[in-house]
């Protein structure tokens, strides 16, 4: 088996809403979307800057909910960003809830944390030192070493 792309699909109750601060908050681009003739959305695509994320409304009918409907998520999404502290600063001046103040970490990112307003997580970060993955695992296990309740 060849995989050829991957896309996160995510599931929101009002999924307009959701594409509107997709786009206010990450400045993403909507490629289309369909929309049933009651106005439920049953799937839209967006554009991260070449990744594309796929989103729908919730469809409690065949199983289909979100993090509102089961209390929470057991995922985030990785943005890689140019600048984590802005792009974490304006997801929050649009309605996200900051969840950690961006910090640097051991493994050569500055990154923070935000749950949008329709319960996804997002851990938004950018590149600030190249390390090897040995140097990452000493690092590791020295900060194991040092506390290990600590997250990475």
């Amino acid at each position: 088996m060849k995989i050829n792309e991957m896309f996160p699909y995510l599931r929101v109750k009002h999924a307009d809403k959701a594409i509107d601060f997709y786009t206010r908050a990450f400045g993403v681009t909507e490629k289309f979307r369909l929309t049933e003739p009651g106005g439920r959305i049953g799937h839209a695509e967006l554009d991260f800057g070449g990744a594309i994320v796929m989103l729908s409304e919730e469809y409690p009918e065949l199983g289909f909910v979100g993090p509102e409907t089961i209390g929470g998520t057991s995922m985030s999404i990785h943005l890689h960003v140019d600048d984590c502290d802005a792009a974490i600063r304006r997801a929050v001046s649009e309605g996200a809830e900051l969840i950690r103040e961006p910090s640097d970490a051991f493994y050569g990112e500055r990154s923070g944390t935000v749950r949008d307003p329709f319960g996804h997580e997002w851990m938004i970060g950018h590149s600030i030192e190249d390390v090897t993955p040995e140097e990452m695992q000493r690092r590791y296990d020295a900060l194991m070493k040092d506390d290990s309740s600590k997250p990475c």
